[in-house]
């Protein structure tokens, strides 16, 4: 048996799969291009029949810009963290939004989450600190969502390190 199927068999404490938010879905991208296509085209066609033609080349020029912006804003949504605890490791793996998958794995009885308060914001970091490791997890959620996501954490922590409870069924 290897040590991967070995993790499979175990029973999961605690299952996260974290992505970047993204308020504007593909259909409002669309909408939004073509309003701005619309208005910088009727824009610079008022310009041009004035003569200042140059204008009419700049809000092209401004509509490709905005279009390429939310390209790499939309290849950055590839990103994700998938963060599983069995009662004998932790697994951390990280997918960058350009494909690079790095894994970290922990001891959960070793782990401590650390969390890097604001006094007015929140929490801004959590971090994964275990035997001078210090791994910063959850960076995409917001405050509030950092909050409930480190409750979570910390219970199926303390449920590894409690060890498991015996069913007699």
């Amino acid at each position: 048996m290897t040590a991967g199927n070995d993790f499979d068999a175990q029973p999961e404490l605690f299952s996260a799969l974290l992505t970047p938010h993204r308020s504007l879905g593909r259909t409002g991208f669309l909408v939004l291009m073509i309003f701005l296509s619309v208005v910088s085209f009727a824009t610079g066609l008022a310009f041009l029949l004035m003569g200042a033609w140059p204008v009419f080349g700049f809000l092209c020029l401004d509509v490709l810009v905005i279009w390429w912006a939310f390209r790499i804003n939309f290849r950055r949504a590839l990103a994700s963290e998938e963060i599983r605890i069995t009662p004998s490791e932790l697994r951390l793996r990280r997918v960058s939004h350009r494909g690079h998958v790095v894994e970290w794995v922990f001891n959960p009885l070793w782990v401590q989450l650390d969390q890097k308060i604001h006094a007015e914001f929140g929490i801004e970091r959590l971090y994964l600190v275990s035997r001078g490791r210090r791994v910063s997890i959850a960076s995409f959620l917001g405050a509030d969502e950092k909050a409930s996501f480190a409750k979570a954490l910390l219970a199926a922590l303390q449920a590894a390190r409690r060890g498991p409870t015996y069913n007699p069924l």
